[in-house]
């Protein structure tokens, strides 16, 4: 008969102690490098572009009004051009960076 998970483990424990081998290195001991920076950031921006896009979608389909209403309500609240660019750069740098990173794999 097999053996279980659970006495497959102890066993690897057992024998890994009484060895006294060293365990596998961790992601702590690996130094940031501009690559690994970069290939996080262009999956973080595809999250954001997939929930953005999910969301923006979910919002045309279940809000009562068209979207001019709700864009003459934003207007409406007079914000401040500081607010208005930050929020621009908000909603573009994640689609510029994730399509100029693609771009960039596959050239």
């Amino acid at each position: 008969m097999g053996t279980t998970a659970k006495q497959e483990m102890a066993r690897f424990w057992e024998k890994n102690t009484k060895s006294n081998r060293p365990l596998s290195p961790h992601v702590t001991i690996y130094k940031w490098s501009l690559p690994m920076a970069m290939s996080i950031t262009h999956r973080g921006t595809g999250v954001a572009l997939s929930l953005g896009v999910s969301l923006f979608g979910l919002a045309a389909l279940l809000l009562p009004e068209q979207f001019p209403h709700y864009l003459a309500m934003v207007k409406s609240l007079s914000l401040g051009p500081a607010l208005i660019y930050s929020a621009k750069f908000a909603l573009a740098f994640p689609f510029s960076y994730h399509t100029w990173n693609g771009v960039r794999h596959l050239v």
